[in-house]
């Protein structure tokens, strides 16, 4: 049951990311990606800065969309040219 929580977190996450990012969708598998990998980057980069969304689901797929919205940002200044 958690890795079904997780992966629909992940979802979410990557889709909220790429709507506020409004870059081009990555589809479900992508986003599920891009929002696991952007909790990650999501929870360091809040760690660092001392900020926390809260704990429950809420803080998961806002720490995620965060992450998220980094790693496109960051995608986009390096393949911008293609």
């Amino acid at each position: 049951m958690n890795l079904l929580i997780q992966l629909l977190i992940g979802a979410v996450a990557g889709w909220l990311g790429s709507e506020v990012f409004k870059g081009r969708s990555f589809g479900l598998l992508g986003n599920i990606i891009l929002g696991i990998v952007g909790s990650v980057v999501g929870s360091w980069l809040l760690a660092k800065l001392n900020f926390s969304f809260g704990a429950g689901y809420l803080g998961m797929i806002l720490t995620g969309a965060v992450g998220a919205i980094v790693i496109l940002a960051l995608i986009n200044l390096l393949f911008k040219g293609r």
